[in-house]
């Protein structure tokens, strides 16, 4: 029992080594790619509490976004987060589409306001915006 607990307690501080290294690089690396990729998970991580707490985010949209969250939260993964590249590809497509379906149900701009890294970063993840339905939004052409 006591190997176990010191392979978990190993494996917690590995995971939490990973995420600090990520905010530290996130802050540090000059404006790019590099930056954006490493600030991908603290600005989800960001993202998934501003959201969870906004009240114009509908119970559904904010279920799904509390899901991502504790997905990224949770050492457990398809994928071990040790592989290097791979590792955190789990998390992303379940945060992708988290956001995605949120973006559907809840005010682009409420997410844009969430989101606290770089804006077309999110908006490339959305996806194009859903067109206008209702009275007052014109119809296809005829």
């Amino acid at each position: 029992m006591r190997d176990w607990l010191i392979g978990l307690g190993v494996a917690v501080a590995c995971l939490l080594a990973s995420w600090a290294l990520l905010v530290l690089l996130a802050r540090r690396l000059p404006p790019g790619i590099l930056r954006d990729l490493a600030a991908f998970i603290p600005d989800c991580l960001t993202t998934v509490r501003r959201l969870r707490r906004d009240p114009r985010v509908p119970r559904r949209a904010k279920a799904a976004i509390v899901f991502a969250g504790l997905w990224l939260a949770s050492p457990i993964d398809l994928i071990p987060e040790f592989l290097p590249v791979i590792g955190p590809l789990d998390d992303i497509v379940v945060v992708a589409l988290a956001l995605r379906y949120a973006g559907r149900q809840v005010p682009r701009q409420v997410l844009l306001d969430a989101w606290p890294g770089e804006p077309r970063l999110l908006l490339r993840l959305l996806g194009p915006a859903p067109a206008a339905t209702g009275p007052g939004a014109e119809g296809p052409a005829r």
